[in-house]
């Protein structure tokens, strides 16, 4: 009985271990998300804190949708972490 509580933790701390490097490659993972056909890109970490926003001129001229737009390439970006 002893010998199987033994395995039980070796196999935690291998579980542990495997848990924290995937934790640490997904900290430096850069994804770019965008909206608008390019229109709008904006750049994400792994711990989904915004690197870069990148707007087109063209967008500024049309608040609402530039937000919309902001928002959806925001999505994009966090869908692509998730993969």
């Amino acid at each position: 009985m002893g010998s199987g509580f033994s395995k039980m933790k070796k196999q935690a701390r291998l579980m542990q271990d495997q848990a924290r490097e995937m934790e640490a490659v997904l900290r430096q993972k850069v994804v770019e998300g965008s909206a608008g056909g390019g229109l709008v890109r904006i750049t994400l970490n792994g711990e989904i804190e915004i690197l870069k926003v990148t707007i087109a001129p063209e967008c500024t001229s049309d608040i609402d949708g530039l937000q919309d737009l902001i928002i959806a390439a925001h999505r994009d970006a966090i869908e692509k972490l998730r993969v």
